[in-house]
């Protein structure tokens, strides 16, 4: 005879408690819609289902990295847009010039538009700008990560787009340079303007001349007229007695800057001169036609690889789902 033990009540009991459990186990899946919702509830399932998690995240994230490549390369286009328009014009005034019923008076109206038309299209150059970053200067390389998972790259550059890069400098005409003073800071006239350059020592090779700031490296020069030395001040600085003058080959001279600006590359004020600006027009605008072909063609790739990335991130958000969430109908039976 057993004392003090109730067997059935105990089997209730333990019934009872393992449907109070079931209950509440299907209640906070109800409640959260996740069948997941510990790691005791399916250890294997939660890996799975967390490694996908992060492949979805990082699929969606990739898919913004791809819109923001887009936008970067649509203000680099649209700048280059209006490069080509002025590319256009200027052309269009090289095969005006070039027609004799114009007088040197008339092309050199024109020249100073071609000139002024060269000076904007390296403003754009220099100040075309996403996130801070100049997309025109030649400096401009990058990298952009379109997948969830490390080496899921594509890498862009975007060519120098400026008058010097397109060999569209305004025209320097044949002026006379002259440099006088004495020390560090000497003055430069150059075509009646002033600038502020340096004077080297006896002795030092002349491969740049410093105007303003930015170094200029000199070829095909005439010395017109030599200057006399006046020997050195007491820090041992170059004085000049008398100002030397440099004279410049029309269209034969180029001076470059540092920065990679650049001037004498193209004139329009005479017949002769113009009919050859036409060609060089010409091989600028197919170089800016190339580069936003090159521009046009990432675009339409990181187009389709959102596309992918979408397709991508949808799949495995169903797959997830599967694995994690819960079934209404057999948790609510």
């Amino acid at each position: 005879m057993i004392i003090n033990h109730n067997i059935a009540a105990l089997n209730t009991h333990r019934q009872l408690s393992a449907n109070n459990g079931a209950v509440q186990n299907s209640l906070e899946k109800l409640s959260s819609g996740l069948k997941i919702n510990k790691a005791g509830d399916d250890a294997a399932g939660l890996a799975i289902s967390e490694k996908m998690r992060g492949q979805i995240r990082g699929l969606e994230m990739a898919s913004k990295n791809a819109q923001d490549g887009i936008s970067l390369i649509q203000t680099a286009e649209g700048a280059l847009n209006e490069t080509h328009s002025i590319l256009q014009r200027m052309r269009e005034l090289a095969v005006q010039s070039s027609n004799d019923t114009n007088t040197d008076t008339d092309r050199a109206e024109l020249q100073k538009e071609a000139n002024q038309l060269a000076e904007e299209l390296t403003r754009i150059a220099d100040n075309t700008e996403f996130n801070t970053q100049k997309l025109l200067d030649g400096n401009f390389k990058a990298t952009f990560h379109i997948g969830a998972n490390e080496g899921q790259n594509l890498k862009i550059d975007v060519a120098a787009m400026g008058a010097n890069a397109l060999g569209v400098e305004g025209k320097l005409t044949e002026d006379t340079i002259e440099a006088a003073g004495d020390g560090e800071k000497p003055e430069l006239v150059i075509g009646g303007e002033e600038f502020t350059g340096k004077v080297l020592k006896n002795g030092e090779s002349v491969v740049a001349v410093e105007v303003e700031g930015k170094y200029y490296s000199i070829s095909d020069v005439e010395v017109d007229k030599p200057g006399t030395p006046g020997g050195e001040d007491t820090d041992g600085n170059p004085v000049a007695a008398e100002p030397a003058t440099f004279k410049f080959k029309d269209g034969a001279v180029e001076l470059k800057l540092a920065d990679g600006d650049a001037y004498g590359s193209i004139d329009i004020s005479t017949q002769e001169t113009a009919d050859a600006a036409i060609t060089k027009f010409q091989t600028a605008i197919d170089t800016v036609s190339a580069e936003r072909s090159k521009l046009g063609a990432v675009q339409n790739r990181l187009e389709h690889t959102i596309n992918n990335l979408g397709a991508s991130a949808e799949n495995l958000t169903a797959a997830e789902s599967r694995i994690r969430d819960v079934d209404y109908d057999l948790a609510a039976a």
